[in-house]
């Protein structure tokens, strides 16, 4: 149930303004124009213009250059045509989620943005989104996001030559030195950005390049001109093997020790950076592997269990645990909404990527025999225990399977566009001209 591997419910985690652009047809309002025509749908000229300004706040949120409306607005007409092509699949494929399950969901949600299922009520009203057309529209998105995985995961293949090839470039990599945490400065460049503008961005980069040189801290730098998610850790991206960032990077810091910075801009799709080697961990063993052993309780917030309510047990948990009066073991089974509370919680031995991201990072980050506090995921709200952690030996089928399930990952993106492509072939789009 924790595994990475259950369907990654995209709605639970998204923000609110993103639910409230519905993935059904909208009635068309007095005074509304119709963009496009979508199979038996259509889109309003009023849901681009409310997407075109999400896509705005977006862009000003993450720093990023602003392209020009007319751009935004096709981005968004795109995306609105997108969602009804999936939505109209998901219907005649007959995928369903039934009342109890989009209950939960909508419990995370809102606990997800801090909120009571009251306080999320209120926050949609103030919005102008009707609550029965908020639930409707967030099952029509996990009903998309189960076929999705579905029918996408049903195109990818992976090669033995290419489970060869990883391999070899993930014991390579471990032999250049194990982990690496990079710091960058990103100063974007727009997809078809005219050259006065890449000049443009250039020259800023070049600029936090030769602060960075002249000795000026790199974080300080990050933090003023840098575009990236990362700029407020002063650029740092966190340590990751070499096989997870991008070849340029790993090419670019080639021989370069923890403190160096990259003597050049590097030029991506996504702009112009400046690289700095932050941390260097020495190599692992291809064939070992890190496991924990570790065990949780699990609540999971409902419309007679808000998160703050659930969350105050938690730490009324933890508390009674390291005070003597209780054990993990016995809160466990008397409370834990999960299959594994019979075991007291235990989850059993589980190597990376084994658990959700939320949980493993909370997990990793805990000593031996350490409680976390209260942590949410998709599934709901955990109390974790580390009881032991080892390294094992990976048999050569296991290292395989291992290559396998990451260029699976790797090829999902890629899968996933063809496949949206070959459904809007299939299905009728007319776009209209209209004004805003």
């Amino acid at each position: 149930m924790m595994h990475r591997l259950a369907p990654p419910f995209l709605a639970v985690t998204l923000a609110l303004a993103a639910l409230q652009v519905p993935a059904q047809a909208p009635a068309l309002q007095p005074g509304d124009y119709i963009a496009a025509v979508v199979n038996q749908d259509v889109v309003a000229a009023s849901e681009v213009v409310q997407r075109t300004e999400q896509l705005r706040q977006k862009a000003r949120q993450q720093g990023e250059v602003m392209p020009e409306t007319a751009g935004l607005r096709k981005q968004a007409l795109e995306a609105l045509i997108e969602d009804r092509v999936l939505v109209t699949y998901a219907r005649e494929t007959g995928a369903r989620i039934d009342e109890a399950e989009l209950d939960r969901v909508v419990a995370n949600v809102a606990a997800q943005n801090k909120l009571t299922l009251e306080q999320l009520r209120e926050r949609l009203k103030l919005d102008g989104t009707d609550y029965k057309s908020f639930r409707e529209n967030l099952r029509d998105q996990m009903m998309t996001e189960r076929v999705r995985e579905r029918e996408v995961q049903g195109r990818i293949r992976v090669s033995d030559a290419e489970i060869d090839a990883w391999i070899e470039k993930k014991r390579a990599a471990l032999e250049q030195g194990g982990q690496i945490n990079l710091a960058q400065v990103l100063v974007s460049v727009p997809e078809g950005a005219p050259q006065s503008l890449v000049d443009e961005r250039r020259a800023i980069a070049q600029a936090a390049l030769v602060r960075v040189q002249g000795g000026e801290d790199f974080a300080k730098v990050a933090r003023e001109v840098s575009e990236d998610g990362n700029k407020a850790r002063g650029g740092q991206i966190g340590l990751r093997p070499a096989d997870r960032l991008p070849d340029i990077f790993v090419e670019a810091v080639k021989g370069l020790k923890t403190g160096d910075v990259v003597p050049q801009l590097l030029r991506s799709g996504a702009g112009f950076h400046v690289l700095k080697v932050v941390e260097r961990q020495g190599a692992a063993s291809l064939t070992q592997s890190q496991q924990t052993h570790a065990r949780h309780i699990l609540l999971r917030p409902s419309a007679q269990l808000t998160a703050e309510v659930a969350a105050r047990r938690m730490n009324e948990y933890k508390r009674q645990i390291e005070s003597g009066q209780a054990t993990f073991e016995a809160l466990a089974r008397a409370n834990s909404e999960d299959g594994s509370a019979e075991a007291g919680g235990d989850l059993g031995w589980m190597g990376a990527g084994g658990f959700v991201p939320e949980f493993e990072e909370a997990m990793n980050a805990l000593p031996l025999g350490g409680i976390s506090p209260p942590v949410m995921s998709r599934f709901g709200l955990h109390l974790i225990q580390v009881l032991e952690r080892r390294t094992v030996e990976i048999e050569p089928k296991q290292l395989r399977e291992q290559a396998r399930s990451a260029l699976r990952e790797q090829k999902y993106d890629e899968a996933y566009q063809d496949w949206v492509k070959d459904l809007r072939a299939k299905a009728f789009v007319e776009v209209r001209e209209w004004l805003d």
